[in-house]
């Protein structure tokens, strides 16, 4: 498929800059050209994310979601205290410094230097001394069965060639019946334009086209990818992978709650679901 329209103009304009994003294209991806992509977009977009998001997130508070299910409320991941959790995809690992703040021992992991530096950061301003492993998600290079629980708030999942790899790879370091918790993009939002506003609510993109959204700069070569996967997709590779589905949580949009995170606004979170939150347990 020849590349499509540039991408609209937003929060990411610096990262597309430096990248030299010109294109949207949608078409294969394999892993290497993902990882390096990806690795690429998140080293140039960090700083930008941290200051846009930063604030929301906070330095140690553990964020579900842009709806702001936190959680000190939900309590997706049980009782953490003295348990090794596996942080998967951590971004500036504020996640992991409140799982440590309530007695956790937690292991941070993430693709992308630019954002672990953030983290280092981020450990630096709370004195937290959280372990950072800068790892493809795909192939964790930590001990099988070294941990009590696992979690990722929208990180690393949609951004890999292969789910199950991922699914796969956190079976293993778990000890059995962990915990395996993580939220991601609800898949119906494939459907709708990456836009917050009135247009956002058309549909423009067919569910089961798993085809990959990718932006590519001159040469064709990709500059960001992102992977499609239905509902059911999900449920399946958690199943294969070993895993026992035990909640899907769609979180609503809060009365009151105005902010804008890219496509998640007041406006759509009112219609449609825009995140999806997979509480399962190791078989």
């Amino acid at each position: 498929m020849p590349p499509e329209e540039p991408p609209a103009p937003g929060r990411h304009e610096a990262a597309e800059h430096r990248l030299g994003t010109t294109a949207v294209a949608y078409r294969e991806v394999g892993g290497p050209e993902a990882a390096a992509a990806n690795l690429a977009w998140w080293d140039a977009d960090a700083d930008d994310y941290q200051a846009e998001h930063g604030g929301f997130l906070g330095d140690a508070d553990f964020v579900w979601c842009p709806e702001g299910v936190r959680e000190a409320d939900a309590r997706l991941l049980g009782d953490v205290r003295g348990k090794r959790v596996l942080e998967v995809g951590c971004g500036q690992a504020a996640c992991s410094r409140w799982l440590a703040a309530q007695g956790a021992r937690p292991v941070a992991t993430d693709l992308s230097a630019g954002m672990l530096r953030h983290a280092r950061e981020g450990n630096e301003r709370t004195g937290a001394g959280i372990p950072l492993v800068q790892a493809n998600a795909e192939y964790l290079p930590l001990a099988s069965g070294s941990f009590d629980a696992a979690c990722s708030a929208f990180g690393a999942i949609p951004f890999v060639a292969s789910v199950d790899a991922v699914f796969a790879e956190v079976h293993r370091v778990l000890r059995p019946g962990a915990p395996w918790v993580f939220s991601v993009t609800h898949p119906m939002r494939w459907i709708f334009p990456d836009d917050p506003g009135p247009q956002g609510l058309t549909v423009t993109q067919p569910y089961f086209d798993r085809t990959p959204y990718v932006e590519v700069d001159d040469d064709g070569t990709a500059t960001y990818v992102e992977y499609h996967h239905t509902l059911g997709d999900y449920v399946r590779a958690l199943a294969s992978a070993g895993f026992t589905l035990t909640d899907l949580v769609e979180p609503e949009w809060p009365a009151g709650h105005t902010r804008v995170w890219g496509q998640w606004s007041p406006l759509r979170g009112r219609l449609f679901p825009g995140t999806a939150i997979f509480r399962t347990h190791r078989s």
